[in-house]
Parts: C-alpha cells; structure tokens; sequence
C-alpha cells in the first residue's frame, strides 16, 4: 500500500488534496529538540502563554507522521530520521493557533469531498469505505476518528496558507528572467588577479602588523565561549532518570557511573562553533547562552540521541591583547594588503585593455593569469574558478565584445567578456511558459509561507 501512495499519479493527487500543507510542515527550523521530564512534568511546552499537554503534542505529532506517510510512502522509514517530527508538531499547533485566531474553519462537508476525492481510497473508481478503514487503521495506524480530525486541521491548515500567499503574483518579466536564469547559457574570457600570488611581496614590521590592530580591533574580538559538561544516553527514559535523580541532590558522577553513562567535557569553544562531541543546533547554542554556571540544561533530543548538558565554565566576549593575537593580525594583514595589491593590478590591466583589447596579451603584460571557460549555466560549478552565479550574472548585462569593470569573486578579482552566448530558445520558452510560471508561482507562495512560519514562530515560543 504504501508503493501505491509512490505512485507518480497517486502522489500528483494526494499533492493537489493536500494543498501544499505537507511542504511547510517539514522546513527543518533546527536540529535539536527539548523534551520534558514526563514524571516531573504536566505539559510538554507553553505556546503563546498556553500550557500544551502532552496529549495535545502527541495528537500533533502524529498527524505529522501521518502527513509524511503519506508524502513519503514506501520510503518513509528511509527519511524519517531526517525529519524533525517533533519541531513539525510544534509548528502545527502554533499555525492552528493562529488559524483559530483568524476563525477559519473546516465544514464537515469539506472533510468528507475532501476523504472522498483521494484515489487511494477508491476501488472501482469510487470511494470504499471499507478500503478506507483498512488504509486508515493498517497503513496510517489511525482510527478514523481521528484521521479526519487530522484531515479537518489539514484543510484549515491549506486555509491560512492560502490566505498568505493568495496575493502572492509573478509577472511576465519574472517568468522571462527566471526561465534564462535556468537555461540561458555563456562561455567567457577571462583575466584574474589573485590575492595569493602576491602573498611573497609583503614583508611586515611589527609596527604594521600593530597599527593594522589597533584600526580592526572589532574584527578580533573573541565571541561568547562556553564550557560544558554532558551525558549521553540512548533513551529517554535514561536521560529523565538522570533529571529525576538530580532534583533530589545526587552527584552526576555517581549517577552517570550507576546508570554506565560518562561524564563528558566538552573543552572552551564559542557560540559560532559546533558544541564539541554534539554538533551545531541554534536551539541548543541559544538554550545554553541562557544558562547559569552550575545549572543544567532540560534534556534535549538530538540525531536520535538525547543530552543533558551542564554550563561549567562561561567566557564573555573580550578584544584580546596585541600580543595574544600578533600571528592572526599578521596574517590578516598580509591577507588585506595582497587584496589591495590584486584589485590594484586588475585595475591596471582594465586600463591597458581600454587601449588594446587583447585578453591575453592584456594579462601577460601584466603578469595576470587569463583563460576561457566551456559555456555554463547559472548555479553551475566552473572548474578552477568555483559558482557561476556571479560570473553568470556579469555576462547577462554585457555586450558582444564588451569589457567587464573589475568583479570581485571569492577567489579573485575578475575582469571577463563574453566568448560565446546561447539565448534560450524562444519556442520552446512560449511551450513552457505555463507550465514554468505555475512551477515558479508554487516556488514564490511557498518561500512567503515559510518566511511567515518563520516569524511567527519568534512570537510563539
């Protein structure tokens, strides 16, 4: 059953049903998850002020999982470690929250057209309510009770995100400009000054390396930095033993060594690095730039792991001394003034190429590095040279045998012009023209719906 739901066509209609909710549902806002302590505990979290129960959570988080079987089907369990079921269900309850404030409703009658019109549930070319309880109870591991509730939330749900998004246009130009963004192809020539070929050139006294400091002194201030101790245990279960425990005053050592769990460290690191031994979670940085020494964070769910981590020692952000950082401001200032150097022999063979135009005879009297590229697409890779975007983009506004002004890449400053240019094919744009403008439209809405979930959810939690 589930390889019926993998279907190309089930899938385009269970698509078209759904109405979008299931995209939303599973933008991954972060990695890492608090869970609460349920013997210590009355309510899985507070949402807008409100308490969430723990039997609210889990009617949200099932119908979560529900809504990825059915996106995912026999595929599901190939994903669902990547899925963060847990913050999806958050997010439903806060977008239910705020349809209910809006008073948008579900009929029953929607409900019911809605079921209905589900191929999966059809045999005979028409609805089967026996199919139906079948799919319900052994595919879905719901009632149907329940899964209409599920069904009515859905349909409220593609209600609010129509209300969004209903506003939400492309235009003519758009479509145009986004179709030769994805087909429009270039081949360019090329001179590049790059930083690291004059690195041997600089030579800097301390004196240099110290007024460079004392102008930047902001670009070396050390950020927040956190030391930490943790456990890591593989159930929760395990980890709420170790919570219960610890309200009762018993020392982590002596629980961690009753339960076989280490006492880990994690050693300084800072708030822009991954948390050693854990990994990067902004939840998590943001849980622990929160916490006081000595105070333990609540349990937390991770890639199928669960901690609990303790705030042993907390640095402030501080400009260090001279001395402290004399290699790093060396470096950057060699770094900086190679740059300057670069940008400044770029510009000297942009001034030769005004007089004679003549890529490569421009660059090797400069003692440039020049070249041409195969054609390439924009969000491409170009060999040796890195993304195309910028490259792209600078030979869509020049003309045939125009010269670029200087363009700085990650990789150096460029100056190209165009070898060779292939147009989208006009015919084949007015075919497609449809078919691209809804693709982009769905594109549009679903970035504006994820932008409001986004700030929505500052409000909520």
């Amino acid at each position: 059953m589930l390889k019926f739901l993998r279907h190309k066509k089930t899938a385009k209609k269970i698509w078209i049903g759904l109405a979008v909710i299931i995209v939303p549902a599973f933008v991954l806002w972060g990695s890492g998850s608090l869970i609460r302590s349920r013997q210590d505990e009355t309510y899985a979290g507070i949402l807008f002020g409100k308490k969430i129960s723990f039997l609210e959570f889990r009617d949200a988080y099932n119908a979560e999982k529900v809504s990825a079987l059915m996106q995912f089907g026999d595929k599901f369990s190939e994903v669902e470690s990547q899925l963060n079921l847990e913050t999806a269900a958050w997010e439903r309850l806060m977008l239910l929250y705020e349809a209910k404030r809006r008073k948008i409703r579900a009929t029953d009658k929607e409900v019911v057209q809605f079921l209905q019109g589900l191929i999966f549930f059809h045999k005979d070319g028409k609805f089967d309510k026996g199919l139906y309880t079948q799919i319900v109870q052994y595919v879905f591991r719901s009632e149907p009770r329940i899964f209409e509730e599920q069904t009515r939330q859905n349909i409220i749900l593609s209600k609010l995100y129509k209300q969004v998004t209903d506003s939400i246009t492309v235009t003519d130009e758009e479509v145009k400009k986004e179709y030769e963004l994805a087909h429009e192809e270039f081949s360019i020539s090329y001179i590049t000054a790059q930083p690291e070929d004059f690195t041997k050139e600089i030579e800097p006294q301390e004196e240099d390396v110290k007024d460079y400091f004392t102008k930047n002194t902001l670009s070396f201030k050390q950020p927040v930095s956190f030391n930490l101790d943790y456990i890591e245990a593989d159930s929760e279960n395990q980890i709420n033993q170790v919570v219960m425990r610890l309200k009762k005053h018993e020392d982590l050592e002596k629980i961690s060594k009753g339960l076989g769990i280490a006492v880990k460290q994690t050693g300084m690191f800072n708030q822009t690095e991954p948390i050693p031994g854990i990994g990067w979670s902004a939840e998590i940085m943001a849980l622990i730039s929160k916490l006081s020494v000595e105070q333990y964070s609540p349990p937390i769910h991770m890639d199928n792991k669960y901690f609990l981590l303790k705030l042993k020692e907390r640095k402030e952000a501080f400009i260090p001394d001279f001395e402290e950082v004399k290699e790093k401001a060396k470096e950057a200032y060699i770094k900086d003034e190679s740059a300057k150097i670069a940008k400044q022999k770029a510009q000297d063979c942009l001034n030769k190429l005004k007089a004679q135009p003549d890529f490569e005879k421009a660059a090797s009297d400069c003692g440039l590095k020049s070249g041409e590229t195969n054609t390439f697409k924009y969000g491409s890779y170009i060999e040796g040279l890195g993304a195309s975007d910028q490259l792209w983009m600078a030979a869509k506004r020049l003309k045939d045998e125009e010269t670029s002004e200087i363009l700085s890449l990650p990789s150096g400053f460029f100056i190209i012009k165009i070898k060779d240019r292939i147009p989208i094919d006009e015919e084949k744009f007015e075919s497609e023209k449809a078919e691209f403008q809804e693709k982009l439209l769905l594109q549009k809405k679903q970035l504006t719906f994820a932008r409001f979930v986004a700030e929505f959810k500052r409000k909520a939690f």
